[in-house]
């Protein structure tokens, strides 16, 4: 969070009714003018362009995005989905295995409590001048994937080929490895659809160009389309498309979801033969895979492969031709079959814009706008407690968080914020719309958007446009939305806080000394004005997320929650597979299927998962079911 100071439709029908102050707010019913707080069923999501270029079935897109970011199978080991990271309200929800620290050595495999956060301690919590207590450097991530080394992508494996890799000490002990950690915290992929970029430094572009998250910077020709017989090596320049860009991102990740050295083709090459979530569960009610669910079994029902979602959904001249290439596009002068595993077909080479187009079309469905906000907001005064009530006039007013969350979707940095500010704002200390330097570390440990692409390309419009920016840009990262935060916990980009009354402390201290951003100041909130905030924040969940009823439905899961230790401290050797001798056995959670009417009980907040609140059945995702898969 930063608290300081549907239907595509083109971004040209944005209409700029005029700029208004940051904290005006018309009457509740009024739509809501640029820049103020709204309904979010007032904004309109950005189509991208030339899309039916490559789409035939855009229903047909949407099955197999959903298929594909809920598929287990797409990770390197067989067993990481997009979904592993974003599983809990279109976030994560792990208690152990989820730190990760570039500056200092930590303990790998800790399992985090209460009594970790928040991350920057202060012996006063209302005075950032007081004795610091505890200054941890650790963020708290994501698992991904064990440190390995591609070797082969069989056809139709569910898994790729490899081996184990020595790792650095942070995530191995005694000689055995655990999963890999992000350097920061996972946001949620709800709403995201509103960002024109993504991820927290910026780095998806709103241009995708087909292959990675980097837009423009990408100038190679990543797609083949075949015309007269012939493949021809051509560009791809979609615009509105950050979440494609984003979701490219993480399947080459060596991180997240990749052995080391795999590429996109090699990703097609397994992939496009596989029956889609082969080894899960789906829900025969599943808002959109319900009517191809395998149940009583498992994934969706024969003769569906990806290939022939694929073939469902894009236009046939980005598919069809059963030349091969090598891994850079280049026509080897044969038909399939391949007789090496470098040699790919044109919709094996074509994956990665599959894939993206595919995720981005899924992850557009996952709106979250009924909230008991957004309906004040429409009009309905009943909506909101008094003391929720409280808090919005405190959000918008003198704890000027609307600075920041401003807008219907309450975070700038927004398509309908781009369209009415411009990419770039500030003359003297020009920074991203919608990127701001919050101090929750100092710019010496996290340069966020001040960073570069594998091409060399600074994230940062403003360092691109002129390099003097950099020193307002660095240390700064973008402004997410409030909506559902409730259940996304921990907080910020480095993961230090563990509830809201955890962020709201931050705020009404004026941040903490020695890493303030520009614009934050003290505000001495009083305990009613620090609930009545916490009160607001919970007042903008939507309770189809908080039940996962259709669209935040989705298939079973079963997600690594840490390595199995034979004593405190000390990890034991996996015995299932004798490619990876380095690796320490795993502790597994399941998540159940869901389909369109969602759970009889509510999502586990952070805070409650750290104290075992609803272990006893009271909430969903407590990581304590069993895991069910093979």
């Amino acid at each position: 969070m930063n608290c300081t100071s549907r239907t595509f439709l083109p971004l040209a029908s944005f209409v700029i009714l005029g700029i208004l102050p940051v904290f005006s707010q018309g009457p509740p019913g009024v739509p809501p003018q640029p820049n103020q707080l709204g309904s979010l069923k007032s904004v309109k999501i950005p189509q991208p362009t030339n899309l039916v270029k490559y789409v035939r079935d855009p229903k047909a897109l949407v099955v197999l995005g959903k298929a594909l970011y809920w598929d287990m199978q797409t990770g390197s080991d067989g067993r990481t989905a997009c979904a592993t990271c974003h599983f809990h309200a279109g976030a994560d929800h792990r208690p152990q295995n989820q730190l990760s620290d570039p500056l200092a050595a930590f303990t790998a495999n800790l399992k985090l409590s209460s009594a970790d956060f928040p991350f920057h301690l202060l012996a006063n919590i209302n005075d950032n001048r007081s004795e610091v207590l505890r200054n941890a450097t650790t963020r708290a991530g994501s698992a991904g994937v064990f440190r390995r080394r591609f070797s082969d992508a069989a056809t139709g494996g569910s898994s790729d080929d490899g081996f184990d890799l020595a790792d650095a000490p942070s995530f191995s002990s005694g000689g055995l490895n655990v999963r890999q950690v992000t350097p920061r915290n996972t946001p949620s992929a709800i709403n995201a659809v509103y960002y024109f970029r993504n991820f927290w430094d910026g780095r998806a572009s709103n241009i995708f160009t087909g292959m990675t998250p980097f837009g423009e910077s990408d100038t190679r020709a990543n797609a083949l389309v075949s015309s007269n017989g012939k493949l021809t090596a051509e560009k791809v320049h979609i615009d509105n498309s950050s979440l494609a860009s984003q979701a490219v991102g993480p399947m080459m990740s060596t991180v997240e979801m990749a052995y080391d050295g795999r590429t996109w083709p090699m990703v097609g090459k397994r992939m496009l033969a596989l029956r889609p979530l082969a080894i899960q569960s789906v829900a025969a009610d599943d808002g959109v895979l319900g009517p191809f669910a395998n149940t009583p079994g498992r994934g969706l029902v024969d003769p569906f492969t990806y290939l022939s979602l694929v073939q469902s959904a894009f236009q046939p001249e980005y598919w069809n031709s059963q030349q091969l290439v090598d891994g850079s596009g280049a026509d080897l002068g044969k038909t399939a079959p391949a007789s090496s595993a470098n040699q790919f077909t044109q919709s094996e080479f074509n994956f990665a814009l599959f894939f993206g187009l595919a995720v981005q079309a899924y992850e557009s469905t996952l709106i979250a706008d009924d909230t008991p906000m957004d309906r004040f907001l429409e009009g309905s005064i009943t909506a909101l407690t008094s003391q929720e009530q409280a808090g919005l006039q405190l959000f918008r007013g003198r704890a000027r968080c609307d600075t920041c969350h401003s807008g219907a979707e309450t975070a700038l940095g927004s398509y309908s914020d781009i369209a009415r500010t411009g990419t770039v704002v500030g003359r003297n200390n020009p920074i991203d719309a919608g990127f701001f330097r919050t101090g929750v570390t100092p710019v010496s440990e996290d340069i966020g958007n001040g960073g570069k692409d594998d091409f060399g390309t600074p994230f940062s419009l403003a360092i691109a446009r002129n390099a003097s920016a950099a020193g307002s840009v660095n240390g700064t990262f973008k402004t997410p939305g409030i909506r559902n935060v409730e259940f996304t916990g921990p907080y910020f980009h480095n993961g230090g806080q563990a509830t809201l009354e955890q962020v709201v402390d931050y705020y009404s201290r004026g941040g903490d000394a020695g890493g303030r951003g520009v614009g934050i100041r003290t505000l001495n909130l009083s305990d009613s004005d620090r609930a009545a905030l916490a009160a607001f924040m919970r007042a903008a969940s939507d309770d189809r997320v908080r039940f996962e009823r259709a669209p935040f439905d989705h298939p079973e899961l079963c997600v690594p929650i840490g390595g199995v230790e034979a004593a405190p401290g000390v990890l034991q050797a996996q015995s299932d597979d004798r490619r990876f001798t380095m690796s320490a056995m795993e502790k597994w959670a399941g998540v159940a299927a869901v389909g369109a009417k969602g759970n009889k009980v509510p999502l586990q907040t952070f805070d409650e998962l750290l104290r075992g609140v609803g272990n006893d059945g009271s909430r969903a995702h407590t990581m304590t079911d069993a895991c069910a898969i093979p």
